[in-house]
């Protein structure tokens, strides 16, 4: 049985401050907590109700049976799973963009988007993605919901983009509503593609650094593409 103090600590991690403060995170569900255990990352705790089978988990996890009723109380899903983890994060590193495709995130906000952004990355098998300081919480349970565990196989940097991009020694690409059509690119093997906030796109600063800015022209009348389908849109064109 959980006892208070451990209920209200889990109910904490869900909050950005006290994620960093612990260096902790939360994942929920089947296949992102299989992801997990398959990677580098070190799970702290699991907790699974008593229904849940067990014989896959690696012996050194902490395994706490739980209640159904509990799994509720620590859930930040609307219908709860099963198994929830506690996960150590990892150390903001400094990535190497040499002879890659990297995502440059300028200011995404939402958790839903940048974790459907992660998960393309990885399904185009693009590894690094450079954050501006002010894009949303990679460790946010939203985030790493909707990247189905794909963020276990990316590697995610936070900092200051601007610099990055002045530094830079590769081409920078990035989606803008009056770029070059999209379609007249070449097959790419490295680059910057800087993708910009939802809803005010790539910021002024960033502009200036934009070599190559282009467009997925709109035949309809929809006002804008979702950052996350965008992201897809021409990753699956500079990938071919």
């Amino acid at each position: 049985m959980l006892s208070k103090n451990e209920i209200k600590y889990i109910q904490s991690l869900f909050h950005k401050k006290q994620r960093q403060q612990e260096n902790i995170f939360i994942a929920e569900g089947t296949k992102i907590v299989y992801e997990i255990l398959n990677s580098n990352y070190s799970i702290k705790k699991i907790y699974t109700t008593t229904k849940w089978l067990q014989k896959n988990f690696n012996k050194n996890n902490t395994i706490i049976e739980i209640s159904d009723k509990e799994m509720e109380r620590i859930s930040g899903l609307q219908t709860y799973s099963p198994i929830l983890a506690l996960v150590e994060q990892k150390p903001n590193e400094s990535l190497n963009p040499k002879g890659k495709i990297n995502l440059v995130l300028d200011g995404i906000q939402d958790p839903g988007n940048f974790g459907t952004i992660i998960r393309i990355a990885d399904w185009f098998g693009v590894q690094n993605i450079f954050c501006s300081e002010d894009t949303v919480d990679v460790y946010n349970n939203k985030v790493i919901q909707s990247s189905m565990g794909s963020f276990v196989r990316t590697k995610i940097w936070y900092g200051d983009i601007e610099k990055v991009l002045k530094d830079s020694k590769i081409e920078i690409y990035g989606a803008v509503l009056n770029g070059k059509n999209f379609s007249e690119l070449p097959s790419i093997k490295e680059c910057f593609l800087v993708i910009g906030n939802e809803g005010n796109g790539v910021r002024k600063n960033i502009m200036p650094f934009l070599k190559h800015p282009i467009t997925i022209p709109k035949k309809g009348g929809a006002e804008s593409l979702n950052a996350a389908i965008a992201t897809g849109i021409l990753l699956s064109k500079m990938t071919i």
